[in-house]
Formats: structure tokens, sequence, C-alpha cells
């Protein structure tokens, strides 16, 4: 049986660039994903998240960026298991933006399948936020998760 993995995209309508930045940049990701950053994505760089419905500091590694098209690292994405994130940007018409953000690989068991429908719902709304933020200058995270926090 094939390893998992996740796999998750969509269309925002400003230019690439927009999108890249949006991404790499602490204050912009702060409007739509995390809530704290101890910096700027930069390829070889280990950074601390900090989510706004969790008091833990989650660390990612930076491993690879190609200005407006691609980046990745990699983070703990299921407990004790180091996974690779890659975001792909496309050019598309009229001036918009196809992201696209794949997570992976887990074995195709209990706690992979648990990991893929977790974390599939985390970059669909992660994709769903950047594109609220960017074409309206919405941040839907804000609140949304506040059922999470632990009383």
């Amino acid at each position: 049986m094939e390893k998992l993995k996740i796999s998750t995209a969509i269309q925002i309508a400003r230019p690439v660039n927009d999108v890249f930045e949006a991404i790499l940049e602490p204050d912009n990701m702060s409007n739509y994903f995390i809530a704290e950053s101890s910096g700027r994505m930069e390829e070889g760089k280990t950074l601390q998240w900090k989510f706004p419905e969790f008091d833990e500091w989650v660390e990612i590694e930076v491993v690879e960026i190609t200005t407006d098209e691609y980046i990745s690292f990699q983070w703990e994405g299921s407990k004790d298991k180091k996974l690779l994130v890659e975001i792909t940007l496309l050019p598309m018409n009229g001036n918009s933006t196809l992201a696209r953000v794949t997570e992976g690989e887990m074995e195709p068991d209990e706690t992979g399948i648990k990991w893929l429908a977790q974390n599939t719902e985390g970059w669909a709304n992660f994709l769903a936020c950047l594109k609220a933020y960017l074409e309206h200058g919405i941040n839907l995270r804000k609140g949304a998760f506040e059922f999470l926090k632990v009383n």
C-alpha cells in the first residue's frame, strides 16, 4: 500500500510575489496563520512558530526557497515524525496565483490516517485564510480555534 501524502491547492487573485512574501514574512503570516515567529523564512534557517490557539512553540527547519516559486520546510507534522512541507506557487491568468501545499509521507495505518485528516484540514484552512487575507484583508483565523484551548 502506498504511503499517505497531503496535497491541497487554491487559486488566489494576487500576483505570485504577493503570495510568496505573505508566506515568508512573519508580519504577514500573523494576519492569517501564526501568532508569532522567531524570524523570516530563509533557506537553512531554523525558526520557532507560535500558533494563537496553542501555548507551545513549533520548530521548523527551512529547507529550500526559490523566489516566487517554491518554499519547503520540515517540522514535526505528527508526534515524533519530522515531515516535509512543500509550497509551490504557479502564476495563473489574470495576475493570480495557484498555491499548492503538500506534506508527507506517513504510513497508511491508524496514526497516518489521523494525521492525513487533521493536517489536510489544517493546510486547506491555511490556504483559505491566506486567500482571505490577501484578497480582502480579513484574518479568518482570529478566534476561529478558541475552542481548542485547554482551560
